[in-house]
């Protein structure tokens, strides 16, 4: 799935640095070693430019808006299901669950009721897999078919009801008898008819025919003045009699049916559409057969083009015509070509034009005709805030601000960040202000609503703000960059750099990276800086700074000059200290320098994978493993790399087959690793923990460096911990801790706790945190084995360390409930659950809402939580339960 946070689509500016002179040199390919960077000199230049607004549908309460959706899903019509979906998608989008977007999007295509969503939604799901070309190859290679989104057959999808009217015909015209033939005079050549046959093709043949029109007692009619051509009518009346076309020129194709359109033959008509609509076979085909669907209402004609153009997204954007044909259709073109689902349409459309380039004159145009899509008071707030978001990039204001103006009216409250920004740029900060300290005093307050209104105050005031920010949201990044920017400004460095790291402790994220890389620079702390690009570019190798002028690859060349370059031997020896120390974005870095020399890639690339993983970037994580794939040095390397894509990717039994296969061409330590990882987590069978047990012993025998190996140890003591063999599993853990894999810490504690001596597990998970860099989890483990107050201790440090997990809220909101503090335990859910959407944060709260009698409460967040996971039993259960309590 692409990043849908759009790449400078809907930032002004990127977090940047004013930097110092002979860092801009940079520019000029040079940087001056002896230039003096003290922490004094960058106080007036470190800049962090205001948040984005975000582009998103941002409902001030969205577990409510989760909850009616919800509700409308059980009631609704099935043919309202997909664009319920769709606003569950945008729901989801504006929060950032990635994969609950993915789900929501799939509904919309399983749901979809019309042949124009089948295909709108189906070329979405298409375009969102951009790039999984390779997992598609690599299932055909196991044998299982892929083609979920392939292309529909839009005939077969719309249904021929044309009613076969039998049309009055009369032998006899004013006591004469009309001859059974009737001839067509076209130019100087006429054809002979039969009259009946020709009458039956619409009503108004029919009454030219039998009717009281002159046309009626001719033998002989002339039609040379109706468009249509010798050998188009001659394939008419051939028609009239077989009621089928065969073998016709394209040309003649569209002449009938011009023809069929204008003398209602409705038969006709749909034969010529569903014929023409056969003949596409390329883009060009439809946007030259395009005007003629929506000219003559050819619905499975305009079908077939959409399929075609919708399904070639983003590269059909780059032909002007495609845009042209979008962009300028009306109301009653936009119904023949999209049905219902216009609104649909030009959601994906916007979406794709906006990736592209949000100030583009063809986003303009395909939101525009969103606005007009519109159907309910829900779509028009996304819309127009979306149309308003783009225009206030296009710097068009006056736009902006009634286009912001209409969505907040409609309810929207986050449009208020869009009308405060403009009031500020036109001088009124007061305003802007007053303005958000209204929306907070009449909404319960979210953190992008402080962190707004921190940029109309000053001082002592916009830092209450941003506290106030991050408490609400802690995900939130601005308030940290301005909090550690006001610090390095202040020479506070130890602050400053403290301040950034408590964001990247759970959030790798790119603009709070580029500004540490400023302060490492400006401390001549190249080392430290030199980590940190390293680690930008591992995660976006095209990445620039310095306002977008400098390449991060560039900045990464130079600052090495500064740095004593390591041999391959160090970068070993570096890697396992940072590896052991759980130092993943150290680790990341060491991995980029190792690239560059020339150690086998692949074993490489596979290790980045798996820090990626770690550090929660999937996205990545697929690249890097699709480079280990693409550097395997060997035919049975290749095939471990092929076996975690496919496991990664949620296809297990394939990639224990392709595990199978490589252990077929060699037994390695990574194949059998690969096989043992997968069948655990496919297996259900208990029996199947020896053939683990056996895989993983059968890997340690194989040659792999520390790392491999000390992760092996500790997935064999998990297996022997979870069989109660305590003994082989402590040893499992000790001989990992012996070679360094710390997080074998947390494993031999377990075994302590299973043994009975909880002090001996608090013991461990000690050494844990005070050897790991990154330690939230250590600390949330440790909470398990020590008493309430200590636990509760631990569970703080986690929320200070992690904010977004869970486990903590939830153990403080339960310990709440015991004490018989009900709204203060409801009150500690709801706090994660502002800026987390979470099945089990949500569970308990409707379970807390239904134990005090509030039913609506929590039917409310049983909805939900359902929307997060529709099969949850527990939660289907409890729904059940509380809605037959509703009265």
């Amino acid at each position: 799935m692409r990043n849908l946070f759009l790449p400078e689509a809907c930032k002004e500016t990127q977090v940047h640095a004013l930097s110092p002179q002979s860092w801009l040199q940079v520019e000029r390919g040079k940087l001056s070693k002896s230039s003096s960077h003290a922490s004094s000199s960058i106080e007036p230049l470190i800049k962090v430019p205001e948040p984005p607004i975000l582009p998103f549908f941002k409902p001030a309460d969205y577990v409510e808006v989760l909850a009616q959706i919800h509700e409308e899903l059980e009631t609704c019509h099935p043919h309202e299901k997909s664009s319920l979906y769709l606003l569950q998608f945008q729901v989801f989008r504006g929060l950032g669950e990635v994969k609950l977007l993915q789900r929501s999007l799939r509904a919309a295509w399983q749901k979809a009721s019309t042949v124009h969503e089948k295909i709108i939604f189906g070329a979405w799901l298409r375009y969102e897999k951009q790039g999984e070309d390779l997992i598609s190859d690599l299932l055909a290679s196991c044998g299982k078919c892929t083609q979920e989104f392939g292309t529909l057959n839009i005939a077969s999808q719309i249904p021929d009801d044309i009613e076969l009217k039998a049309f009055e015909t009369l032998g006899m015209i004013g006591g004469n008898r009309v001859s059974s033939t009737v001839f067509f005079r076209i130019g100087n050549q006429k054809i002979a008819c039969d009259r009946q046959k020709i009458a039956s093709l619409s009503g108004p043949f029919c009454a030219m025919l039998n009717g009281c029109f002159r046309e009626s007692l001719r033998e002989e009619i002339d039609l040379s003045e109706n468009g249509i051509s010798l050998s188009g009518f001659r394939i008419v009346s051939e028609f009239s009699e077989t009621g089928s076309l065969n073998n016709v020129h394209p040309d003649i194709l569209l002449e009938i049916l011009t023809f069929a359109n204008k003398f209602c033959c409705e038969r006709l008509k749909d034969a010529c559409d569903r014929k023409i609509a056969s003949l596409i076979s390329s883009k060009q085909d439809a946007v030259d057969l395009i005007d003629y669907a929506l000219e003559e209402n050819a619905p499975v004609l305009a079908a077939s083009c959409l399929q075609v153009f919708v399904n070639e997204l983003p590269d059909c954007l780059n032909d002007d015509q495609v845009v042209k044909i979008f962009g300028n259709a009306n109301k009653h073109q936009r119904q023949i070509m999209a049905g219902s689902a216009s609104f649909s349409l030009y959601c994906l459309l916007s979406e794709v034009a906006m990736a592209r380039d949000s100030r583009s004159e063809t986003t303009v145009c395909f939101l525009e005709r969103l606005v007009d899509s519109a159907e309910n008071y829900r779509q028009r707030q996304f819309s127009f805030h979306q149309l308003g978001c783009v225009r206030f990039l296009r710097k068009e204001y006056d736009e902006a601000e009634k286009l912001f103006e209409k969505a907040f009216s409609l309810g929207h409250v986050y449009s208020v960040t869009g009308l405060a920004r403009l009031g500020s740029i036109k001088g009124n900060k007061i305003g802007s202000y007053e303005k958000l300290s209204s929306v907070i005093s009449s909404h319960s307050p979210l953190g992008w609503m402080y962190q707004e209104r921190s940029l109309y105050c000053e001082g002592e005031k916009k830092l209450e703000d941003l506290v106030k920010a991050t408490e609400s949201d802690p995900t939130l990044n601005y308030p940290y960059l301005y909090r550690a920017a006001s610090q390095m400004r202040k020479q506070k460095v130890q602050d400053a750099l403290m301040e950034i790291n408590r964001v990247l402790g759970f959030k790798l994220a790119l603009e709070c990276l580029e500004l540490r890389f400023y302060f490492y620079l400006a401390l001549e702390d190249y080392r430290a800086a030199l980590c940190d690009v390293q680690a930008i570019l591992t995660l976006s190798p095209r990445y620039r700074l310095f306002e977008g002028r400098v390449a991060a690859i560039q900045l990464r060349t130079l600052v090495r000059e500064h740095v004593e370059n390591w041999m391959t031997v160090d970068c070993w020896m570096q890697l396992y200290d940072r590896w052991s120390s759980v130092d993943d974005i150290g680790s990341l870095s060491v991995i980029y320098q190792m690239l560059e020399s020339d150690a086998a890639k692949g074993v490489l690339y596979f290790r980045q994978s798996l820090l990626l993983l770690r550090l929660n970037c999937p996205e990545a994580a697929m690249y890097s493993l699709q480079l280990a794939r693409q550097h395997a040095g060997s035919e049975h390397e290749r095939l471990v790399y092929e076996g975690w894509i496919l496991y990664d990717t949620g296809h297990c039994e394939e990639g224990l087959r392709k595990a199978e296969e490589s252990i077929s061409l060699k037994k390695t330590f990574e194949a059998f690793f690969l096989k043992a990882y997968a069948l655990a987590d496919s297996s259900l069978d208990p029996s199947c923990s020896a053939t683990v047990v056996s895989l993983l012993e059968n890997a340690l025998k194989c040659p792999s460096d520390r790392l491999r190996k000390g992760q092996a140890l500790n997935n064999l003591g998990s297996v022997y911990a979870d069989c109660g063999k305590l003994d082989f599993a402590a040893e499992c853990y000790i001989n990992a801790l012996r070679i360094g894999h710390t997080r074998a810490h947390q494993g031999l504690a377990r075994v302590h706790s299973l043994g009975g001596d909880r002090n001996a597990a608090y013991e461990e998970m000690t050494k844990l945190i005070e050897k790991a860099r990154s330690n939230a989890s250590a600390y949330e483990k440790r909470s398990e084995y020590c008493d309430r107050e200590l636990t509760k201790a631990d569970l703080e440090m986690v929320t200070q360390l992690d904010p977004l997990r869970v486990y903590p809220y939830r153990y403080r909101a339960a310990v709440l409930m015991d004490s018989h503090k009900e709204s203060e335990a409801i009150t500690e859910l709801s706090r994660a659950i502002a800026f987390k959407a979470d099945l089990h944060l949500l569970h308990l709260r409707a379970a807390f809402h239904e134990h005090i009698g509030d039913v609506s409460g929590a039917l409310r967040d049983c909805r939900a939580a359902l929307s997060v996971d529709p099969n949850h039993q527990e939660m289907l259960e409890l729904h059940s339960r509380v809605n037959s309590q509703e009265p």
